[in-house]
């Protein structure tokens, strides 16, 4: 049986690490980075903290080896990680993480659960500086915390 599996959410650092990025990455299993990282370097610091990373390449980004679209499953829950969130619900997933729009959201659009771990270095909206941890049980039961950053 699957275990549960812990995993650091960012998007958008735009050159800039999150604060404490050791610290926050202590005990995940994995780090989605949600694109907009920018600075190829930055990445390579990252991955230097342990867990391994998975990205996607957001409008900001021009390293064309990351891709535009990733789809993951973890303990039976299907995950697409994307920049730029669709207008419409996408099939054959459960579970859209994005990035783009700095502002965090957890928000069910029919049958899909839309998640936005918002910005790490410029919020918007008066969105604080954040990061999520997502957590997925052995049962596929999703736990989603949003961090402050500042």
């Amino acid at each position: 049986m699957a275990e549960l599996i812990r995993v650091l959410v960012i998007a958008d650092t735009h050159n800039h690490l999150p604060p404490k990025l050791q610290e926050l990455a202590a005990g995940v299993d994995e780090i989605w980075h949600l694109g907009d990282v920018c600075a190829p370097s930055l990445l390579k610091a990252i991955r230097e903290v342990g867990p391994p990373v998975t990205i996607i390449r957001g409008n900001c980004d021009n390293t064309v080896e990351w891709p535009l679209v990733i789809d993951l499953q973890r303990n039976s829950v299907r995950f697409r990680l994307i920049h730029i969130a669709p207008t419409r619900p996408p099939q054959e997933i459960d579970v859209l993480l994005h990035g783009h729009t700095h502002v965090p959201r957890n928000e069910r659009r029919g049958e899909v659960l839309f998640l936005n771990p918002g910005c790490v270095t410029r919020p918007n909206r008066g969105a604080p500086a954040s990061a999520a941890y997502l957590e997925i049980a052995a049962d596929g039961k999703l736990d989603w915390q949003l961090v402050k950053l500042r």
